[in-house]
């Protein structure tokens, strides 16, 4: 959409970009219009030259490693190909010891474990949910949840199940005996609790007691001491709420009724300004950028509609407690909020310089940050109560690029007048050459980083575009498998604790891609605490509530103190090519993988492009949804380029494929009313050319990226 401009300090700006800045932005700051627009005028004079040059490093280490591995095809002498990064500058030289000393830091980043969401910030509902899913129901999860069976009547439906309930409450006072033991009793059993003294006491139907087998976890409660209304625990520094009905009051032998337990949950989550939104205009900017601001300043609604009941939800207020020893105190009723900023590849004309577009991550810097400053300035802070703001940064290739993301950060405090170190920065590992020069990447971050995090999904599309010519790659099944990105994992949690992120801030783990399958989760999941992460990303408030149980059971502190000192001498591993020692696959399995591949490329792309949505449940070639963005685009879109590339399958194949698939698309989506169809007119469907252009063009597009193809395509429809 082409908007009208203004032009301030010779920059020309989108008009509805200007208005948000000046008139709802900054008023409560304290900053005026004219220190923020010279501010951005500085940043770009001062740092897009880098910016570029360290764009063009990106592309001419791709082409060196192109030429290097067509000349020594499949399988790597590691001595010569360390020797060869090495001399290229990809590879760095290790320097001294250090730790990090990042000051000020919330708890909930530097000291609680637990589940950490990831939403865009273009839904405003999707914005509110998360951040209010620090508190969630374990009743409403459970139930909801394919981790109760729906066998022996037990199914769920529109109205309550009573046998599917009684599972539920079996389940979670199961939790509760193993989170929060009675000493010698099970919580099942109890008609009773009251407040002694400070000790929480459990009363049995025949008269016995019990006190909680570590009496430090009974923290607080609400109303009478004899009889409260709910009472408060903590485990593993995550709280747990148990509410009760009031009928006990008539008989208090009768089996307590536990009305609702509720547990901590999301403690964190990132505000996706990137990957799982579509941002190609001043007008989507300003909306993400507008549901920041009502984050920051508490005004953010969203009107729900549930089966035609209508409400308003807003951002959750603290929580009121007495502790055992009757004195008032308050919880965080919302977790502590991240902003993820755009990449530095990304350019945007909502501003132009001299008739050129700028690094989009430049405006993003400025905006988020001045922002933030509703919260910072608050009399009493929505967000940080250490006066920080959390920033997280993608898709940085080496310490070069993270030195620059915290030049321009300490350029943004002075425009903005924040003491130095005001903004943490987040660095996503999610890149070849960040992993392999993870350490001297968080050194140049030591004053701000709080949070590395291994991406798998863009990790693994950079890890194909980056040895595109060493050979055809394996299947994406087995590459979950493959030496470097088991050692990646590993090596991420190793070189964090090396470096003194514990205590301090998070190392963290990727997504469950299937919100649906939360047995799945439940089993699996638990894996990740169990390598010592402190976090890692769940796709809904329900995940991040049954996820959380999984911090109950791994004292991740002490988990983290055992791993202290492991050896995180990876780099062979961490090197070790994804590539077919010989083309073992039959036709068949070709086929399979190409179909998987091109249907979820469609699946996500006709969204992105003919609805903007950037992330969402998309079922795969078996109807199972799956959270797809642009990482996960990123990964099967290069996967077909490479073998493309190397003969595994043919231009012919992939397009007969990409025919067959978009009219499965089609069928799946043919319940959504704003849904447009491909396969009526496959070569007037922007979405479906946008999703061929993706791949016959991914060995081209500097690393990979997809918005490259993405964004202009979305413009065009």
């Amino acid at each position: 959409m082409t908007h009208e401009r203004i032009r301030q300090y010779n920059l020309d700006i989108a008009s509805p970009f200007c208005d948000l800045v000046n008139t709802e932005i900054l008023p409560g700051t304290g900053v005026d219009p004219e220190a923020f627009w010279s501010g951005l005028r500085d940043i770009i004079d001062l740092y897009r030259p880098r910016n570029r040059e360290l764009l063009e490093k990106r592309n001419d280490h791709q082409k060196q490693l192109d030429r290097w591995h067509q000349a020594n095809p499949g399988p790597v002498d590691f001595q010569e190909y360390r020797a060869f990064l090495e001399q290229i500058g990809y590879l760095c030289q290790s320097g001294d010891p250090f730790e990090v000393i990042t000051g000020n830091v919330d708890d909930e980043v530097a000291k609680i474990a637990g589940p950490q969401l990831v939403v865009p910030i273009d839904n405003a509902r999707y914005a509110l949910n998360a951040a209010n899913a620090r508190w969630n129901s374990l009743y409403d999860a459970v139930y909801s949840s394919d981790i109760i069976s729906e066998e022996c009547g037990c199914a769920r439906g529109r109205r309550y199940n009573p046998a599917r309930g009684a599972r539920v409450i079996a389940y979670t006072k199961d939790f509760l005996d193993q989170a929060v033991p009675l000493a010698n009793a099970s919580h099942a059993n109890v008609v009773n609790y009251r407040v002694q003294g400070d000790s929480l006491v459990a009363q049995m139907a025949d008269g016995s007691e019990s006190v909680l087998g570590i009496k430090e976890c009974f923290v607080g409660y609400c109303g009478a001491k004899d009889l409260p209304s709910s009472i408060l625990l903590c485990n593993n520094d995550l709280h747990i709420e148990l509410k009760f009905n009031d009928r006990r009051k008539l008989d208090r032998n009768r089996l307590l009724e536990v009305r609702d337990i509720f547990v901590e949950s999301a403690i964190t989550s990132i505000m996706d300004l990137e990957d799982s939104v579509v941002a190609v205009d001043a007008g989507d900017k300003v909306n993400a950028y507008r549901n920041w601001l009502g984050l920051m300043n508490g005004s953010l609604e969203a009107e729900i509609d549930k089966g035609g009941v209508k409400s308003v939800r807003k951002l959750n207020p603290d929580r009121n407690y007495l502790r055992p020893d009757g004195t008032p105190f308050t919880l965080r009723g919302r977790g502590l909020m991240f902003v993820r900023n755009v990449g530095a590849h990304i350019d945007t004309d909502i501003v132009t310089l001299n008739g050129e577009s700028i690094p989009e991550t430049f405006l993003d810097a400025m905006v988020t940050v001045a922002t933030a400053m509703h919260d910072l300035k608050g009399d009493s802070p929505l967000n940080s109560r250490k006066g920080s703001v959390y920033v997280v940064k993608p898709k940085m290739h080496g310490p070069d690029e993270v030195k620059l993301a915290v030049d321009i950060f300490s350029r943004v405090e002075e425009h903005l007048g924040l003491p130095k170190n005001t903004v943490k920065i987040g660095i996503m590992d999610e890149e070849r050459r960040t992993t392999i020069n993870l350490s001297e990447c968080i050194r140049v971050a030591r004053e701000r980083v709080v949070f590395i995090n291994t991406g798998f999904l863009d990790r693994t599309g950079d890890e194909i575009h980056s040895v595109m010519e060493a050979g055809p790659m394996i299947s994406k099944n087995r590459m979950k498998t493959t030496p470097w990105l088991l050692s990646y994992e590993d090596n991420n949690v190793e070189v964090g604790l090396k470096v003194g992120l514990s205590g301090r801030g998070q190392i963290g783990k990727g997504m469950w891609a299937a919100p649906d399958f939360m047995q799945g989760m439940i089993q699996e999941k638990i894996a990740h605490p169990r390598s010592g992460a402190n976090t890692a990303w769940v796709p809904s408030p329900t995940a991040a509530t049954l996820h959380a149980l999984h911090y109950h059971m791994v004292d991740v502190r002490q988990r983290q103190a055992q791993l202290m000192g492991r050896s995180s001498e990876k780099l062979e591993k961490l090197m070790t090519l994804p590539v077919m020692v010989d083309a073992g696959l039959d036709p068949l399995q070709i086929d399979r993988e190409i179909q998987n591949n091109a249907q979820g490329i469609l699946g996500y792309v006709v969204r992105w492009i003919n609805q903007g949505i950037g992330c969402s449940k998309v079922p795969d070639i078996n109807d199972v949804a799956l959270m797809e963005d642009r990482a996960t685009l990123r990964i099967s879109s290069q996967h077909i380029a490479n073998w493309l590339r190397h003969g595994i399958v043919s231009r012919e194949q992939v397009e007969e494929t990409f025919r067959g698939m978009a009219a499965v698309v089609d069928r799946q989506n043919a319940a959504d009313p704003a849904y447009i169809p491909m396969s009526r007119d496959l070569e007037g469907s922007i979405a479906y050319q946008t999703s061929l252009d993706l791949v016959f063009k991914g060995c081209e597009l500097p690393n990979g990226y997809t918005e490259y193809v993405l964004h202009p395509r979305r413009r065009e429809f």
